[in-house]
């Protein structure tokens, strides 16, 4: 027997909203940071911005991690280097023309960091590959 539940539809807050488009929430319009938002409504967001959309992707101000990774950096640098709001796109290419201290030693350890998690993935694929073919000759002893 089945039941016939009504489907219910999905919704999300606000903020989580503008964190899938990738989005500064305090600067997405009124109606926006006020309601609540269906799946299908940030599906139609995605696929069709509308030009207020369109705009804060383009010019900001941006979140965070969009500033952290158009810089080059981690958040953590972002906050490590004093920076701890939202900046538009000009601010960003001013940091960049500027390119202070901070922001080349913090360019510096994200790089360290990617060639380590880079160094890491390569030897945990090294080691399964090792217990596969360890496995298919213990398999192929097996069958002798």
């Amino acid at each position: 027997m089945t039941s016939l539940k009504q489907k219910t539809t999905q919704t999300m807050k606000p903020a989580t909203a503008a964190k899938k488009l990738g989005v500064y929430l305090g600067a997405t319009p009124a109606d926006f940071q006020s309601g609540v938002i269906s799946r299908e409504e940030l599906t139609a967001l995605q696929t069709e911005p509308p030009q207020w959309l369109q705009d804060l992707r383009r010019n900001g101000p941006h979140p965070r991690s969009v500033v952290a990774s158009r810089l080059g950096v981690s958040a953590s640098g972002l906050a490590r280097g004093g920076i701890t709001e939202a900046l538009t796109s000009e601010e960003i290419d001013a940091l960049r023309e500027e390119n202070p201290d901070w922001l080349k030693r913090e360019r510096t350890i994200q790089e360290e960091v990617r060639k380590e998690s880079l160094r890491v993935k390569e030897k945990h694929e090294k080691e399964e590959k090792r217990r596969q073919q360890a496995a298919a000759a213990a398999e192929r002893e097996k069958t002798r």
